[in-house]
């Protein structure tokens, strides 16, 4: 890095509130185990409330990924470090939890697969790998990315949301400093002010946390408005190992009120899909006239049993 190019950053760091200085936690080196755990508890009770009070954004990006959604387009995260890998964690348990192909939702992390486990050097101030990595991807203008940065500075994040904007995607950032690049760039900013960290600059601390309540928002939200649930009930859990498989016939059964065998035996039928054999218990449908009904209301299951009632 030349001597300009490092002053620049400098000052940068300098006006970043996550770089900042703790003044409750300048004496934590010094504190038994407990009271240093009780430092971190209490910086970390604020965060939901930051998050709270960005919940006009999250509701704006949800309201604008789930129409992508729904038109066949693919929910992209994209982030370094921390941020990368909070993304690639949302995006993988989503495949389970609602039943989506891994190509819906995706998580992308600066430095490719290898910085999931490992710190590579320069990635995140590579913008011209941020392209990259979208257009690896085919990335279009029927996708949504949500860049992910807890300084809304990181080159390779700015240069995929410029790309993002240039094709007529819908792009979203979760930062948690406000007036930063990331900001400025995205069609829908979402910033928890969490503060500074505990450590000055550990931002996989309340950053993280922030950032990874922001994702659980942003996913779980769009997947109920998509029909993944019934009433507070994941019903299109993916039954794909025997805790799963338990856990589909729990559904069932509190769904239905019905027994367990009852509701083994319509899983079986509904070839382990419990949204499925919800509907042929509730209705007393076989599974053929179920999954037409199912369809017909668009994977909705409670507009499916309404229409049935």
């Amino acid at each position: 890095m030349t001597k300009n190019n490092s002053a620049t950053l400098l000052e940068q760091l300098n006006k970043i509130v996550s770089e900042g200085r703790n003044p409750t936690t300048m004496d934590i080196d010094l504190l038994p185990t407990i009271s240093i755990l009780e430092k971190i508890n209490q910086e970390d009770a604020g965060v939901a409330d930051a998050v709270r009070k960005t919940i006009p954004h999250i509701a704006k990006a949800v309201d604008a990924i789930v129409p992508r959604l729904q038109e066949g387009g693919r929910l992209i995260y994209l982030g370094a470090g921390t941020s990368g890998r909070l993304g690639i964690l949302d995006a993988v348990e989503c495949r389970p939890t609602f039943s989506v192909s891994e190509s819906v939702v995706i998580g992308i992390i600066a430095g490719g697969d290898g910085a999931i486990k490992n710190a590579i050097e320069g990635a995140e101030d590579d913008s011209a790998q941020g392209v990259a990595d979208l257009k690896a991807i085919q990335f279009n203008h029927n996708d949504v990315l949500v860049a992910l940065s807890a300084s809304g500075r990181t080159p390779y994040a700015i240069a995929a949301l410029e790309y993002a904007n240039e094709l007529g995607a819908v792009s979203v950032t979760v930062t948690c400093n406000p007036g930063s690049p990331m900001m400025d760039c995205a069609q829908i900013g979402i910033c928890p002010v969490v503060g500074p960290e505990c450590i000055t600059g550990s931002t996989r601390m309340k950053s993280g946390t922030a950032q990874k309540l922001v994702l659980n928002m942003l996913s779980t939200a769009s997947m109920i408005r998509l029909g993944k649930t019934y009433e507070n009930l994941m019903v299109d859990v993916n039954a794909t190992n025997q805790k799963l498989k338990a856990r589909a016939i729990r559904i069932v059964m509190q769904a239905t009120d019905c027994a367990e065998q009852e509701a083994s035996e319509a899983l079986t039928a509904a070839n382990n899909h419990a949204k499925l054999a919800i509907l042929m218990i509730l209705t007393g449908l076989d599974a053929k006239r179920a999954e037409a009904i199912l369809t017909e209301n668009n994977g909705f299951l409670r507009q499916a049993v309404q229409a049935q009632s």
